[in-house]
């Protein structure tokens, strides 16, 4: 897989592929479509920018271009998908509370954003797809979750990610595209500033000096997974054969609570700036599921894959890069 387009490329997710990708294969070229509503160019200073049309840093590593557009435009996703070989769809409106605040724009960029990729890949004969999912499809269900629940979505973000799944399981089914939707686990690590995820929240607010919020009794659970360990997933569903059409559960199989979490990271602030935030309880938020984590076992036996962080050092290196950035 040589030329790759990589959607939401500017995130915190698509930041680390790009980097290791640059890192381990001199020779792959990377066309990366992100509207820079969340993404940021600042964290692409090691690569090549570049708009179409526009002009390139000769300063930078070559290899990547950057179209800067919206998922939505179903005619800039027949352009950026020529030629290519594959299609890693980050791209998305992410989390549950902003879908319950405005579900439309979560189902016209999460629905209509992965069908027009789809599509595209279609049309120019891309046979490879890779989906970024979650677990929300599957709701509230006694975990560990897997492949074969039946899915139950409790939010907005929920349904549309189950939608992409389904056409992404219908593209396979109809035009014999190499589909692979990825259910990833909560995701943390470097570059995820501008994250509103539980850990990214908690570190910001510890750099501030101000309490850490815990909505509930903090005994609710998540799936951590280090998002060095979500590269290695998202590069096995790239290129494993005969997995078309396939879905898996991408986390570590471990269960940890938000409390935990936060005492884990307070004790990095303890170690690292001398100090600890006050931790405050806030009321419950709905649509989200009280306890979450992944059986890995269909990940490990096709993929082979296996995660190789835990969450206490996968916290520490994330802290420390928090701490060479302030």
């Amino acid at each position: 897989m040589q030329n790759i387009v990589i959607t939401g490329g500017c995130g915190f997710i698509g930041v680390n592929l790009i980097r290791f990708l640059m890192k381990t294969d001199e020779s792959v070229c990377i066309r990366v479509v992100d509207n820079l509503s969340v993404g940021q160019l600042e964290d692409l200073e090691e690569i090549q920018r570049s708009e179409v049309g526009g002009s390139r840093s000769e300063s930078e590593p070559t290899g990547i271009e950057l179209v800067v557009g919206d998922i939505q435009d179903a005619d800039l996703a027949i352009k950026a998908c020529r030629g290519m070989d594959a299609v890693i769809h980050l791209a998305a409106n992410t989390g549950v509370i902003p879908s319950i605040e405005d579900p439309r724009a979560d189902c016209e960029t999460n629905v209509i954003g992965t069908f027009n990729y789809l599509e595209a890949c279609r049309v120019n004969g891309v046979k490879r797809f890779v989906f970024a999912s979650s677990g929300a499809p599957l709701g509230e269900q006694e975990p560990p979750i897997h492949e074969e629940m039946v899915p139950k979505p409790i939010s907005p973000y929920g349904a549309s990610k189950l939608c992409g799944e389904a056409y992404c399981s219908a593209f396979h089914g109809s035009f014999g595209m190499e589909t692979v939707c990825l259910r990833f686990g909560n995701i943390y690590g470097p570059y995820s500033t501008h994250k509103g995820s539980v850990v990214a929240k908690f570190i910001k607010h510890i750099f501030a000096d101000e309490p850490l919020p815990i909505y509930g009794d903090g005994n609710q659970t998540r799936d951590f997974i280090y998002v060095e360990d979500l590269v290695d997933a998202i590069l096995l569903a790239l290129e494993k054969p005969n997995i078309g059409g396939e879905v898996f559960q991408i986390a570590t199989h471990r269960e940890h609570t938000v409390g935990e979490v936060a005492d884990v990271l307070n004790r990095l602030a303890e170690k690292h700036l001398g100090r600890k935030s006050e931790i405050v309880s806030e009321k419950e938020r709905k649509g989200e599921v009280k306890r979450n984590y992944s059986d890995i076992s269909k990940a490990r036996r096709i993929l082979g894959f296996e995660p190789r962080f835990d969450l206490k050092s996968g916290l520490e290196l994330t802290f420390k890069w928090f701490l060479g950035e302030s």
